[in-house]
């Protein structure tokens, strides 16, 4: 016995020596199975970037939102008093599902179908994205074994807001079991990588029972939050789009709209928006087609194609307006072309058949200038090929050019095909007095982590297509659609604004087989315009497509509507002068970066504006509105200097005016509301620091004046434009 007892106790003391000095038992790292069973690990979540429109206002971000888990092991209520697992499967599917959208039946079948072995559960897209109220709820049911787990839920607070660009995205499990949410359309899916953050880890030890030790030192890897993208969108110019195209969809019913607001100095797109269209949170009214029309869509444009027939004309030095020509019908080889009501308006003059948007009239510039110089315009333009816009899949368009009865039915609109970014890149080299600028959608790409732009677009000229001049007479050629008796675009009068543009009625070519559709409202309906006229600050195209007209309405109602709608409610947004405001006394403000503070306010208070200086007095480095922009009397300029920030009176300032100060100042300003402000947190003239947090209250005026509708007197015919019939007869 002493030898048996004496040898097992050598052996065990040479056991403990071998892992004493080795470390290892069984070939295994005892320190590393010691870390496995006490050094714990926790996922520190980053946010997805935020999509921002070009004040900061939020459009798409990430918000707390809750995951759903049933604990079904008895062994989670060892130790308690309280069952921590679900005892009853029947009663708590029947309560869950009055939260989740999930059917009874459907959970009960998780709990059955579970393995014995299974700890817990989870209930896949309905036990995800859990808002605080219903977690909230849940919990004071008392369910046993329900228990929730802090998560990421993509939010977008504006609901049907430039959905097909902005699109939508939504959690999604990974390879290794994980839930991201991944981008599935639009700008969430184009720029998924950017967008995407990188998740932290933070590492402590625990006790046998889990519960972290007290003076453990924690290791922690900061979660990458996802970079910011900071679009050109004005978020209230875009909701004044979201509103009129809200209101023509339910009063017309068409199949189709678009309406793209763009400003003609920059390219910068304002706004963007189609119909129909869909709720990026929740998907509802998203249908099979998935195209942002605005860029990945071609069409025939229509009339409003005359505008860059006309301009080439005029540059090529071929346009005469009061010379006289037959209008009615055109004859080329053996083929026939007609105006829109067949017979013509006898013999007038060039002006006149542009202001009547006659086909007739483009043949003939056409015959004056050469078809194929005319060609050579379209393609300096930019139509036939890409902008170059920053948005994928874009459409390049076909400008027909093998016969010449092609390039003359371009002429007019039809025939060639466009998409409406080729459409409002061309427009700004009229507005802009001939310098073309390449449209985009994205300002600048922002680290949220260290506060660094990674990428900053700037504003794109391209070569000249026309000549100031040639911009500024087609202009007044567009102005005079609207003006003129026999105009076609009278109902797009703006109310203080003088606008200039183009009407359009193009067909739409068949799905199946040759030629074109035909019957009332079978057309694609538009209006490519700018304002004010003289100067242009705002660029709109607006597409409808085959509404449903009520007996004495027209094509040009609901693009009419849409368009004087937008354009009225931003250019006064955007303070631009009207007209009616004796143009007079309207100030056009200077560049007056590195100028005096003090010199600079006392000159605009002469010039009737009311200056506000963002930091001390001393040398101007920013100001807002930017040189060039035409104002009202009283208008609101602010001018950034350097040094610590007096708190102004906010009281009446526009929702854009707040947030040009706090990107001026810095400081924490939050802003609640639209419209104008009603109320501030801190008083006018306290001294405030970045940490400051400074409430604004903003409240829409109770009554706004809206201009009854002028219905005219003219006797307007339908189709109202220049190529809805079949303008080729004959072959």
């Amino acid at each position: 016995m002493l030898v048996l007892f004496g040898g097992l106790f050598f052996l065990l003391f040479g056991r403990m020596l071998q892992i004493q000095i080795t470390g290892q038992i069984d070939g295994r790292a005892l320190a590393a199975m010691a870390d496995q069973k006490y050094l714990k690990e926790s996922i520190l979540r980053a946010d997805r970037g935020k999509i921002v429109d070009r004040t900061g206002e939020v459009i798409a971000a990430d918000t707390l939102s809750y995951r759903l888990v049933a604990v079904l092991s008895p062994n989670a209520s060892k130790g308690s008093k309280k069952p921590q697992h679900v005892t009853d499967f029947k009663k708590t599917a029947e309560v869950l599902s009055r939260y989740l959208e999930m059917d009874e039946a459907d959970i009960l079948k998780r709990f059955t179908d579970a393995p014995d072995t299974a700890y817990q559960i989870e209930f896949g897209k309905a036990g995800r994205s859990i808002s605080n109220e219903t977690a909230n709820a849940i919990k004071e049911e008392d369910l046993p074994g329900i228990r929730f787990f802090e998560d990421k839920k993509r939010l977008y607070p504006n609901g049907k807001f430039a959905s097909y660009l902005v699109g939508f995205a939504m959690p999604e499990e990974m390879k290794d079991k994980s839930v991201q949410t991944v981008g599935k359309m639009g700008l969430e899916k184009t720029y998924n990588k950017q967008l995407t953050g990188t998740d932290g880890k933070l590492n402590f030890k625990t006790d046998r029972w889990g519960i972290q030790l007290r003076d453990n030192e924690k290791q922690i890897e900061p979660p990458k939050n996802g970079q910011t993208i900071q679009l050109t969108l004005d978020k209230t110019i875009e909701n004044f789009t979201e509103d009129a195209l809200n209101r023509a969809e339910k009063e017309y019913g068409p199949e189709k709209m678009l309406a793209v607001v763009v400003n003609p100095k920059t390219g910068e797109i304002l706004s963007m928006s189609q119909r129909p269209s869909f709720h990026p949170g929740t998907r509802e009214g998203l249908t099979g087609n998935w195209l942002n029309e605005a860029v990945e869509e071609t069409f025939e444009p229509g009339s409003t194609m005359k505008m860059f027939t006309l301009a080439a004309a005029i540059e090529e030095n071929k346009w005469e307006p009061n010379a006289f020509y037959k209008s009615g019908e055109y004859k080329i080889y053996d083929r026939t072309i007609r105006d829109v009501n067949r017979t013509g308006w006898g013999t007038i003059t060039y002006l006149e058949g542009f202001q009547r948007s006659s086909n007739v009239s483009m043949a003939y510039l056409l015959e004056r200038m050469g078809d194929q110089t005319f060609i050579d315009y379209l393609k300096k333009f930019g139509f036939g090929k890409k902008v170059g816009i920053d948005l994928p899949n874009e459409a390049p368009g076909i400008v027909l050019d093998n016969y010449p009865s092609e390039r003359l039915t371009t002429s007019y609109g039809q025939g060639s095909t466009v998409t409406p970014m080729q459409m409002i890149q061309a427009a700004t080299a009229i507005a802009n007095d001939g310098k073309m600028m390449t449209p985009y959608v994205i300002d600048q790409i922002i680290d949220p982590n260290t506060d660094k732009v990674i990428e900053k677009h700037e504003p794109e000229a391209k070569e000249s297509p026309i000549s100031a001049e040639t911009a500024k007479r087609v202009r007044e050629v567009l102005a005079s659609t609207i003006t003129s008796e026999h105009g076609t675009g009278k109902k797009f009068a703006l109310d203080g604004y003088e606008a200039g543009g183009k009407t359009g009625t193009a067909q739409i070519p068949r799905t199946s087989g040759s030629g074109y559709r035909s019957g009332d409202g079978n057309y694609l309906y538009s209006f490519l315009g700018m304002a004010p006229i003289d100067d242009p600050q705002l660029l709109t195209y607006v597409l409808v497509q085959q509404p449903k007209l009520k007996e004495g309405k027209f094509g040009s109602d609901p693009t009419s509507e849409i368009f004087t709608s937008i354009m009225e409610s931003s250019l006064k947004y955007l303070n631009i002068a009207p007209d009616s405001e004796q143009p007079d006394k309207s100030v056009e403000l200077e560049d007056v970066t590195g100028k005096s503070s003090d010199q600079i306010a006392a000159g605009l208070k002469e010039q009737g504006l009311t200056a506000v200086v963002v930091g001390e007095p001393g040398e101007v480095t920013a100001q807002s509105p930017a040189a060039g922009t035409k104002l009202a009397p009283h208008s609101l300029v602010l001018l950034k200097t350097s040094g610590s920030t007096t708190l102004p009176d906010f009281t009446g300032w526009s929702k854009r005016q707040v947030m040009a100060f706090r990107s001026f100042s810095n400081l924490d300003i939050r802003v609640n509301g639209e419209g104008y402000v009603v109320k501030q947190s801190l008083t006018p003239g306290a001294s405030v620091s970045e940490r400051d947090p400074i409430v604004i209250t903003l409240e829409e005026p109770e009554q706004t004046t809206v201009p009854a509708d002028d219905p005219g007197t003219e006797e307007e015919m339908a189709p109202d434009d220049g190529e809805t019939e079949d303008d080729i007869l004959g072959g």
